[in-house]
């Protein structure tokens, strides 16, 4: 079952991975976005199909403040309303041609979307930095089988060799997985080194048992 409800919010990224002027495709609740920032800065993401020819807008640039299509050029604000058609200079866009748009939340690290409408903002997790992001061939269940217990708000606690390593998690797709890795802000590189380690383990320790599963 996936970790996130209608009302919270679903970690899509880290904040380093997406540098002002880039986009970058992700996975949220409604389906894959395209995950941008403006060039000052600012996070925004967008359902990955652009109005007019459906072509991916993660494939896309940014263009000062706007996301353009790589297809034909079309250009978006982050309120999804289409600002600029270059076959036709001279043309307001009418507001109607718009993409459907997500709200997010950039703090701590962490890109987040919303499922739904929540209540309050996304979690903060004190003393705890965001080390890297990897990709797991493997569902939740797995995940949660392979470290012997269950995650609780996305957050899955797991020790390795007697090193304890936090993992944001993040459904991508039926049997992918996101997650991210957590280490105290504090620690230094043998002990993120080691951190890093430890989810790679798990990681393969999973992707064993979702294999054992569709096997079976």
């Amino acid at each position: 079952m996936p970790p996130y409800p209608t009302g919270s919010w679903m970690p899509v990224a880290l904040s380093a991975d997406l540098p002002a002027g880039t986009v970058m495709p992700a996975q949220s609740p409604a389906g894959p976005v395209a995950l941008w920032r403006t060039r000052s800065g600012r996070a925004a993401a967008f359902a990955d199909r652009c109005p007019h020819r459906g072509m991916r807008l993660s494939h896309g640039f940014v263009r000062g403040e706007t996301l353009a299509c790589i297809y034909h050029g079309w250009s978006y604000a982050e309120a999804g309303n289409c600002q600029r058609i270059p076959a036709h200079p001279a043309l307001t866009p009418p507001d109607t041609i718009r993409v459907a748009t997500q709200h997010v939340e950039d703090g701590g690290g962490i890109i987040w979307i919303s499922v739904g409408e929540p209540a309050a903002g996304p979690p903060r997790f004190e003393g705890l930095a965001p080390l890297r992001s990897m990709v797991a061939e493997a569902g939740i269940a797995a995940l949660e089988a392979a470290a012997g217990t269950k995650a609780a708000g996305g957050l899955l606690d797991y020790t390795h060799d007697d090193r304890a390593v936090q993992l944001l998690l993040a459904p991508d797709g039926q049997a992918r997985t996101l997650m991210h890795v957590l280490v105290d802000e504090d620690s230094n590189p043998d002990e993120r080194i080691a951190a890093s380690r430890a989810a790679e383990a798990l990681r393969r320790a999973a992707e064993d048992i979702a294999r054992a599963g569709i096997a079976r």
